[in-house]
């Protein structure tokens, strides 16, 4: 499996940035993507996911109703968009994926993530 992210960059407060996670090497078409994020000093933290085959999606409460997870399975690439950013948004943002979700729920799992990018880089200016 390889996921490579694409999007990162300088925004200021307020404005809006795209991140891209392109998936191959899936042996089944049912997995599981996930965005993570790492400021400085601090330990990852999971921000969304989403489920292949039904679009579920969660979210962590600090970026409901500012980002939004989807896929587009032709191209098998999964996008977190990012709008009204803050400072506090500022990490390295890295894509993951749950390869054996289709074992398991409908749903995903910040948890289950068994592969992992090697990151894209957000800095929200103020």
């Amino acid at each position: 499996v390889q996921l490579v992210e694409s999007g990162g960059g300088l925004v200021q407060a307020g404005g809006s940035l795209r991140l891209s996670c392109a998936a191959s090497g899936f042996t089944f078409d049912d997995y599981a993507i996930g965005w993570f994020r790492q400021a400085p000093g601090k330990e990852r933290e999971g921000v969304s996911c989403i489920r292949r085959n039904n679009g579920y999606t969660y979210y962590v409460d600090s970026v409901k109703g500012r980002f939004t997870i989807s896929s587009d399975n032709a191209k098998s690439t999964v996008y977190l968009q990012m709008d009204s950013l803050k400072p506090e948004d500022t990490a390295v943002y890295y894509c993951a994926a749950d390869s054996m979700a289709w074992k398991y729920a409908t749903t995903c799992t910040m948890g289950n993530m068994n592969y992992w990018g090697k990151g894209a880089r957000v800095t929200v200016s103020s």
